[in-house]
């Protein structure tokens, strides 16, 4: 019998257990001490390095890396040519750091580009319906804002898996129709993310159907950190600034995970300053860290939280009020010198008009809460002359159909052409600078 190339060790006590189908027997809880967190590891990272720097990959999707990834047969691979994303420098962003005195490169990874549904859950879903389809799981249950919703329906359905997705009542239409139009089923629950994470998790019991483990979940997690392998192997220098919106935090959970087991082998990455963006309608993780900075982080401040019920934000996919993983993201900030802030979410549209007139990339509203993190962080010192900045773009234009429709600010409504006014797009760039400049 062939033996697995991967384990899972308990975070909490280090008891081993022998992969995903032993970790189900167990109920999803350490046979040891009964918690439920745990991580990957493989028994051979001899490859990696060598695997990360190849040029003759047999594919341009994350199974490129499918010696590191928790899957024995690459027979039961879903795949939709999603991840092993390049990563681009956008030279416009840079010069306006430089209009501040900061020299500074920027580069962006692209997740929108991913050509399932467009977003960073992707990859995520990708393997977590190969696992399931290697285990002969035939349910699965998720909780969601949105996205992770989207991409688990379309993958689960290329496996032939049954998805049942709970959304807050917030979540935005499309969304929801994301997930019914593969023919899978979702729920709108009336209430917050919390309730919906609550139901879902009494409904998977009740049917005894699996429920994903959420942020710490080791399919999301292993996923995500592929994008430390992109890194490597697409820059010429690895970031020393990551930036990101914040949900829930998966990326810096991933990204920590990837640079602490390749260590060893001698790759030239370490821990970046994360710098974690809310938008301010929904920013409990934020006020968490403004509240423990301004004590000096004391004793007991991971676990000293707000939780807020039914935030009211415009950007529903960023909506969790109650953040449960502030105490791995708060320390993993902390640990890396970065910060958690807000950016205002009325100042989404002038982000994301700036941007697409210089590169022609329509980003969502959480892409948004990003990029306008990148101008405050400017002007506030979190980036400083010699860093090297990646910037997680999330999802594009097409996943916030009602977002998009804000962003119109050239029509002019007419009835004969001596009405219509010519276009200066110079001054309209400079327009939409000088409103970045006041962010």
């Amino acid at each position: 019998m062939k033996v697995s190339k991967y384990c899972f060790k308990c975070v909490s006590c280090g008891k081993t257990v022998d992969g995903f189908g032993q970790w189900l027997s167990y109920g999803r809880k350490c046979p040891e001490c009964g918690k439920e967190r745990i991580e990957t590891f493989y028994y051979d990272y001899s490859s990696l390095k060598s695997l990360i720097y190849s040029k003759k990959s047999n594919t341009n999707t994350i199974w490129r890396y499918f010696d590191y990834l928790p899957l024995d047969n690459k027979n039961n691979i879903v795949s939709c040519g999603e991840g092993d994303i390049n990563v681009e420098r956008w030279k416009f962003l840079e010069k306006y750091a430089a209009s501040l005195n900061i020299n500074c490169e920027v580069w962006v990874y692209r997740n929108d580009e991913n050509y399932a549904t467009g977003t960073f859950k992707d990859a995520g879903a990708s393997l977590a319906a190969s696992v399931l389809k290697e285990h002969n799981i035939e349910n699965y249950v998720v909780a969601s804002t949105g996205n992770v919703a989207n991409a688990f329906a379309y993958y689960m359905s290329k496996a032939g898996i049954t998805l049942y997705a709970f959304v807050p009542e917030n979540a935005l239409a499309m969304n929801s129709a994301g997930v019914s139009y593969y023919g899978q089923g979702v729920f709108r629950v009336l209430g917050d993310y919390a309730k919906a994470k609550k139901v879902a998790k009494e409904f998977a019991n009740k049917h005894n159907f699996l429920v994903t483990g959420g942020n710490t979940d080791p399919l999301r997690v292993e996923a995500k950190r592929t994008m430390v392998f992109d890194w490597l192997r697409n820059m010429p220098e690895f970031p020393t600034v990551y930036l990101q919106s914040l949900s829930g935090g998966t990326g810096p959970i991933a990204i920590e995970k990837a640079i602490r087991e390749t260590e060893h082998l001698g790759l030239p990455c370490k821990l970046p300053r994360f710098l974690m963006v809310q938008p301010d309608g929904c920013a409990p993780m934020v006020h968490a860290w403004e509240k423990a900075k301004t004590h000096s982080f004391p004793d007991g401040w991971l676990n000293d939280y707000p939780v807020y019920d039914n935030p009211e934000t415009k950007i529903p996919t960023l909506a969790t009020g109650n953040p449960a993983t502030y105490s791995i993201v708060g320390e993993l900030t902390r640990r890396s010198g970065g910060e958690i802030f807000s950016f205002e979410e009325s100042k989404c549209e002038d982000v994301v008009r700036a941007v697409a007139f210089e590169t022609l990339v329509g980003t969502g509203p959480a892409s948004a809460v990003a990029l306008g993190g990148f101008f405050k962080a400017l002007k506030n010192g979190m980036i400083k002359n010699g860093d090297v900045v990646m910037i997680n773009i999330g999802e594009g234009l097409n996943r916030a159909p009602e977002f998009l429709k804000s962003l119109t600010y050239t029509e002019q409504k007419v009835v004969h052409p001596d009405e219509c006014e010519l276009i200066d797009r110079k001054k309209l760039q400079n327009d939409l600078w000088n409103k970045i400049n006041l962010l």
